[in-house]
């Protein structure tokens, strides 16, 4: 690793030979060898590259190599930089600790020896060299430890994303295990039910209007099961891009109004009825049966947490586009609901209402985003909540 550190040499010397025989005597492996005739050069050289050792003339004409020492030590950029001086004087202590005083680190006196200038030399670039390897590898560990850093937060947040997905497995689970037994109970019950009375040949228990009633029940629980498990697959669909949408026109009114004819029953049975305002058509461009899904998951929420109080659908040509509105005056969404009942398996805390799977509006937001549309919720605790769905004027593809 050391071989492959570059040490650059600075020489500073007025007189060209001087010049030329230092740079003979410092050219080496790995080394570079830049050369100033003033202080004005090297200043410029200095402020250019990083030195790992300088050897300055101390007799030089305007600014000596004492002067230009003292400026080198009272830069950041440069006053780490080892200073060799190189001086004709002989070896008086006062001119050794003038030098000292400068910055020096060490002198090198005319007339040269090569021996004593490599060796010096050597010396000090060996160091740089240790100095730069060990800053290299230091600067290798801070970085590690910052990848494992990094790397240690993502195994948290993927074994906090997996307990959470866990956690949403056992609760779907459970969900689904309760919701599904509802209806698959009362088949259950009812077949019973038939069974005992076939055994005591009770006729007048399979009239016509009893059978009605009876296949209407059966009707119901089966629809129950039936949208349970769409519900399901249709999440299944989404979560691997397989949700097609089929647009062509219809009337959003028209449509909204067949679907709101088929709550009539749910919405006499929560106590909340339903008003429609539609006056007149509004066509889109759309998938008849994923929009349909869209209005009946609107509207059976709005049933689930009206608390039977009335229930308002609005059907118009909005300026943005085709508009469904579906408001209620029942519980309400809290603001920190609000971020997540789009979600899978959601559904809004502390309103004793333990009913669905918690697809409905996940559902619902993901089929209105496949035509290019939006979702937008208004809501505050206690004075209900007004879903409103807008459609893009033109079909958006396929999701």
């Amino acid at each position: 690793m050391l071989r492959k550190i570059e040490a650059k040499l600075l020489i500073v010397d007025d007189l060209p030979d001087n010049l030329l025989a230092l740079e003979a005597l410092l050219q080496g492996e790995e080394r570079q060898v830049f050369q100033a005739t003033d202080a004005d050069q090297a200043l410029a050289l200095l402020l250019e590259h990083e030195f790992a050792l300088a050897i300055l003339d101390v007799q030089m004409p305007g600014m000596n190599g004492f002067e230009l020492a003292e400026l080198m030590r009272g830069t950041e950029r440069t006053k780490h930089i080892p200073i060799v001086f190189v001086s004709a004087a002989g070896r008086e202590l006062d001119y050794a600790f003038k030098g000292y005083e400068s910055g020096a680190v060490d002198f090198l006196h005319k007339p040269l020896s090569p021996h004593e200038v490599r060796s010096k030399v050597s010396v000090f670039v060996e160091l740089y060299r240790q100095r730069k390897a060990l800053s290299r590898q230091l600067d290798a560990l801070e970085q590690a430890r910052r990848e494992q850093e990094a790397l240690l937060a993502e195994l948290r947040a993927t074994q906090s994303e997996l307990q959470n997905a866990v956690r949403m497995r056992d609760d779907f689970m459970s969900i689904v295990s309760h919701e599904l037994r509802t209806p698959l109970n009362g088949l259950t019950l009812e077949i019973h039910l038939r069974k005992l009375r076939l055994e005591q040949n009770r006729s007048e228990a399979f009239t016509l209007d009893k059978l009605r009633a009876m296949t209407e029940r059966d009707e119901r629980q089966i629809k129950s099961l039936t949208r349970l498990i769409e519900d399901m697959l249709d999440a299944s669909r989404i979560r691997t891009g397989k949700l097609s949408i089929r647009p062509q026109q219809c009337d959003l009114s028209d449509l909204t109004r067949r679907v709101l004819e088929n709550f009539a029953a749910q919405a006499h049975s929560a106590g909340s009825p339903i008003e429609l305002h539609a006056p007149e058509p509004v066509l889109a461009i759309v998938d008849e049966f994923r929009i349909e899904q869209v209005i009946a998951n609107l509207l059976t929420n709005a049933l689930r947490y009206g608390a039977r109080k009335p229930i308002s659908v609005r059907v118009s040509a909005g300026s943005e586009g085709p508009r469904l509105e579906v408001c209620d005056q029942g519980l309400g969404i809290s603001a920190e609901d609000q971020a997540r009942i789009f979600q899978q398996f959601e559904r809004v805390n502390g309103t004793g209402v333990t009913q669905g799977l918690g697809l409905g509006l996940f559902i619902s937001e993901q089929i209105v985003r496949a035509h290019g549309g939006r979702i937008e919720l208004l809501s505050q605790p206690g004075e209900g909540s007004c879903f409103t769905v807008i459609l893009p004027r033109e079909p958006q593809g396929v999701l």
